[in-house]
């Protein structure tokens, strides 16, 4: 590094945001995560040692991962080189394998190799670590968003450990904020910043245990807000209200906050609970998730979890379907919450889907049985001479427009698919048809 590449480092990292400049340069320094990383946790006493094998870091977004990565490049012996997969390429990877080579060679020191959002790397890109990861050239430290053992090769979980990150508590966040507010190298405490207590306890709530979140809002409100009469930057609670305006939501809708919210939802419709219901609706229509997505989980809600025993379910799911694309945001989310409720609310059944099922494996698994002969169409040109409709029981000609008949081939005649629950129109469903086999 010569001299103007110092300088210009020197620049960025003075200018660089709070929650950058920030970052724990210990381990000692690091607040929260005390799961993974307390005195008496493999975290710990692996980074302490310096005898870290490969790992990847897993939590939402202001959570620590690239910060535990730092604390890692600050303590180890190793030599610590650092990529990010959203702008890296082969030719990154091959250069840094080369290097990393050399140096073992060389130098006979291990290279610690961190890809920032890892997922974003392709399969292909991933396997070409493999070979290097497991054979020691590199040490492997990935971080990502999302849950690895959907987005990060098999081969490359089985060899490393993988440890979550929790969002912070809000105490951990009260903490950071008061060490930003008065820290006068790296935080803000140069512009004798006040920060309030309600503003404290608002920030540390709102953010959502998303600390780079609540360190943006603190630093945004020093660098906006005038002195006052005493000399001080006030942060109080209407400062820090304007600063961090919405709540930060950990979501996405390609990721796993998104198929974990829409599951919670559909399971708090299908276990009768419409509080639940309304309060995922909620949490994804604040994030921006799809109207027509989740109207089509209600449909499929309706069908599967209430059925026949309110058929008026997948009626009222269809119109809120329609009713939404025809009418738009934010008056849909009122049809949606109806339809949420009204699925949630309605007796359950899962006996189409019981039904359905057994039959489809019945017909993939066993041989196509024949029709009975009086069930087929006697319309068609010959049909009839070679005896298709002939002797086939008109019901509309009996009594309750029912007859006894085999519908089913003769190979399935004993078979029951659809077996009629005791939960709301479906048992008046079953009385229903029990009472004219009765009286036939």
């Amino acid at each position: 590094m010569d001299l103007f590449d110092y300088m210009r480092n020197e620049a960025m990292e003075k200018g660089a945001p709070l929650a950058s400049r920030l970052r724990p340069r210990t381990l000692d320094e690091v607040v929260g995560q005390q799961h993974i990383i307390g005195k008496d946790k493999l975290l710990y006493r692996a980074i302490k040692a310096d005898k870290l094998s490969s790992v990847i870091f897993y939590g939402p977004p202001g959570t620590g991962k690239t910060t535990l990565a730092r604390v890692i490049a600050n303590t180890t012996k190793s030599i610590f080189t650092q990529i990010n997969a959203t702008s890296a390429g082969k030719k990154d990877m091959e250069a840094v394998i080369e290097e990393a080579k050399g140096n073992m060679g060389r130098y006979g020191k291990r290279t610690i190799l961190f890809i920032d959002e890892i997922h974003r790397f392709n399969k292909g890109q991933q396997d070409y670590l493999l070979p290097f990861v497991e054979d020691g050239t590199v040490i492997l430290i990935g971080a990502t968003t999302e849950n690895p053992y959907f987005e990060v090769n098999s081969a490359l979980i089985s060899r490393s450990i993988i440890f979550e990150l929790k969002p912070l508590e809000a105490e951990d966040i009260k903490t950071l904020l008061k060490r930003a507010a008065t820290d006068k190298e790296r935080g803000m405490g140069a512009y004798d910043v006040m920060l309030h207590e309600d503003a404290l306890e608002y920030l540390a709530d709102i953010s959502n245990g998303d600390a780079r979140a609540a360190l943006n809002a603190l630093e945004l409100g020093v660098l906006t807000t005038q002195r006052s009469e005493d000399g001080k930057i006030h942060i109080t609670l209407d400062v820090a209200s304007e600063c961090i305006q919405k709540r930060v939501l950990r979501y996405d809708k390609n990721g796993d906050n998104h198929y974990d919210t829409i599951s919670a939802f559909i399971k708090s419709m299908r276990g009768s609970d419409p509080d639940a219901a309304i309060y995922y609706l909620a949490r994804m229509l604040y994030a921006g998730e799809d109207p027509a997505f989740i109207a089509r989980r209600i449909m499929i809600c309706a069908a599967e979890d209430v059925s026949n025993a309110d058929p008026n379910a997948l009626v009222v799911a269809t119109a809120a379907s329609l009713a939404v694309e025809r009418i738009g945001m934010p008056e849909s989310q009122i049809i949606l919450a109806q339809a949420a409720a009204y699925v949630a609310c309605a007796p359950k059944s899962n006996s189409a889907v019981n039904a359905i099922s057994e039959a489809m494996e019945v017909v993939g698994k066993e041989k196509t049985a024949s029709i009975p002969s009086y069930l087929m169409d006697a319309h068609y040109g010959g049909a009839s001479k070679l005896g298709h409709g002939i002797g086939y029981l008109y019901p509309h000609n009996y009594k309750n427009n029912y007859v006894k008949q085999q519908y089913l081939p003769d190979a399935l005649k004993d078979r029951t698919f659809y077996r009629l629950s005791d939960n709301g129109y479906e048992k008046k469903l079953k009385e229903y048809l029990q009472r004219i086999k009765e009286e036939e």
